[in-house]
C-alpha cells in the first residue's frame, strides 16, 4: 500500500485551491487540457470567420422564415406582456419552434404576466431572464432557462443575447483553447454572467463590430457543426 508524504498532500491541496481560487475546479482545468488538443480543426474567431456564417445563415430559408415570424410576434403583433392570450400564444410559438419542453404553457404565461416585465424589458435588465426561467408548477420548482433568453431576445434582440446548447460548447470550446475569460459551464446559466462571457468574448476576438444577434447567429452555427447533439434531452426542463 503506498501512502502520501505530508509534503506530497500539502502540494495537492495547495494545487487544488489554486484552482479554485481561479474559477477552475480540478476536473474541469482536466477537461481543458484534453479539450486543446481536440477540435483544432475549428476556426479562430475572426471578422471573415463570422461573416462567412452570416452569409450561411441567410441561405437558411426555413431558419430565416421562422425567426422573422416570431420576430413579427413578438415586435409588431403582441408587444406587451400584460395580457394571457397575447402571452400565451408567444410561449406556445417559442415552445413548438425551438423544441424548449414547456409542459404548461398556461402556468409559464401567468408566471410571465405576474412579474410585469414590460419596463424591465425596456430597460434592458439582464436579472429578469432568471427571473422568468425560475417557476413553480404544482409544487415543483422549474427552471426554462434557455426558454426564457429566447423570450427576452425576441422582445429585444440587441440586449438578451440567447443561450443554447450550441453556443454553451463554442464558449466553453474557446475558453479552453484561448483562456479568453475564466468561467465555469454551469456559470452561463446564470444570465447576467453569460452575457458579460459573451461581451468578453466579443471583445476578445475583435468582433465588436457585430451587435450580440449576429454573434448569436454565428455561434449557433458554427456549434451546430461542431458539436452536433447526439441525444434528445426530453426533461421537463430545458436543457437548451
Amino acid at each position: 500500500m503506498i501512502t502520501q508524504t505530508t509534503s506530497t498532500k500539502n502540494k495537492v491541496m495547495e494545487s487544488r485551491d489554486h484552482s479554485e481560487k481561479n474559477g477552475v475546479s480540478p476536473k474541469d482545468q482536466t477537461s481543458r487540457r484534453k479539450n486543446k488538443s481536440a477540435l483544432t480543426d475549428i476556426p479562430s474567431p475572426n471578422n471573415n470567420e463570422v461573416q462567412r456564417y452570416l452569409e450561411e445563415w441567410d441561405k437558411l430559408t426555413n431558419y430565416v422564415l421562422q425567426e422573422s415570424s416570431i420576430t413579427k410576434l413578438f415586435q409588431k403583433t403582441y408587444p406587451k406582456n400584460d395580457v394571457m392570450d397575447d402571452v400565451l400564444i408567444k410561449v406556445c410559438a417559442l415552445n413548438d419552434f425551438y423544441s424548449t419542453n414547456i409542459f404548461s404553457p398556461y402556468s409559464v404565461a401567468q408566471h410571465i404576466i405576474d412579474l410585469h416585465i414590460d419596463n424591465r424589458l425596456e430597460q434592458g435588465d439582464v436579472t429578469l431572464v432568471n427571473e422568468i426561467a425560475d417557476i413553480e408548477i404544482q409544487g415543483r420548482k422549474r427552471r426554462f432557462y434557455s426558454f426564457a433568453t429566447k423570450y427576452c431576445s425576441n422582445h429585444r434582440p440587441l440586449d438578451f443575447p440567447i443561450y443554447d446548447y450550441y453556443v454553451q460548447k463554442v464558449l466553453q470550446h474557446f475558453r479552453n483553447v484561448s483562456d479568453f475569460h475564466v468561467f465555469r459551464k454551469d456559470d452561463l446559466r446564470d444570465y447576467p454572467v453569460f452575457k458579460d462571457v459573451l461581451l468578453k468574448f466579443r471583445i476578445y476576438y475583435h468582433l465588436e463590430q457585430y451587435n450580440l444577434k449576429a454573434l448569436d447567429r454565428y455561434l449557433w452555427l458554427l456549434g451546430k457543426e461542431y458539436f452536433p447533439r447526439r441525444i434528445y434531452n426530453n426533461s421537463a426542463t430545458d436543457s437548451f
